[in-house]
């Protein structure tokens, strides 16, 4: 089956665009809960700000199923907040992973992540892309829901509410949030912050790609040396059928 036809639901993609720009976060998870029921999944990066997606949604719905890929490099904080958040919040977590060990990949490839743009890329593509593709079709995904927002970086500035990604509908109930709603929000539902992010990490990843925000620095810098701010997650997959 071609990737364009996973989503069976007619949807006009600007259309649906405008109209949730106008709704608040709730309204438009609830509107990809309404459209896409048991199809509907959320992905988590157990990030810096990543309580507030997880603790809306699980609030609407309980069950969704929340995927969240492991490289086998994050930092044990990350590991901690994803077993604290878990418990916490009873999340229905899906982890998939790269089909090798870290190690495997490291004795086929050497450390990928030294070798500059396609080094990264190559990277991305082994630990973090393939892995996603293969939970959304093993979960039989026809929309997920991610907690992107324009404010955490250049790259994000143009975000839309409601897009397509390899044939699959995506929502970002929070894309229009502010450094300050997110704040305002996890302080309101006593949620916590990444265990890093007092330590100046905004954006946090795996440790050999992950630098704290400094002075001197923009945010894209925290990330891959400054080489590329996206994983790839959230772009297009060159090799999907569409």
């Amino acid at each position: 089956m071609a990737t364009a036809e996973i989503v069976t639901t007619a949807v006009d993609p600007a259309a649906a665009d405008r109209n949730l720009s106008k709704a608040s976060a709730q309204e438009r998870f609830v509107w990809a809960l309404d459209l896409f029921g048991s199809s509907l999944v959320l992905s988590t990066s157990f990030g810096a700000q990543s309580a507030v997606m997880l603790h809306m949604a699980t609030r609407l719905a309980p069950s969704i199923p929340v995927v969240f890929v492991d490289t086998g490099y994050l930092f044990p904080e990350t590991y901690r907040f994803a077993d604290e958040l878990t418990k916490r919040l009873r999340l229905n977590l899906r982890v998939y992973r790269a089909t090798e060990s870290p190690a495997w990949i490291e004795a086929r490839h050497g450390r990928l992540w030294e070798k500059g743009a396609e080094g990264i890329a190559a990277y991305n593509r082994i630990v973090k892309v393939e892995p996603m593709q293969r939970a959304l079709a093993e979960l039989g995904a026809r929309a997920w829901v991610a907690g992107l927002r324009r404010a955490q970086s250049s790259t994000r500035e143009r975000l839309p509410v409601f897009g397509m990604q390899d044939g699959r509908a995506k929502v970002l109930p929070i894309v229009d949030w502010t450094d300050r709603d997110v704040h305002r929000y996890l302080t309101g539902n006593g949620l916590p912050y990444h265990p890093l992010w007092e330590k100046g990490y905004i954006s946090i990843g795996d440790v050999h790609t992950t630098r704290p925000l400094a002075a001197d620095m923009s945010p894209e810098q925290t990330r891959f040396f400054g080489i590329k701010r996206e994983c790839g997650l959230h772009e297009a997959d060159p090799g999907a059928d569409i």
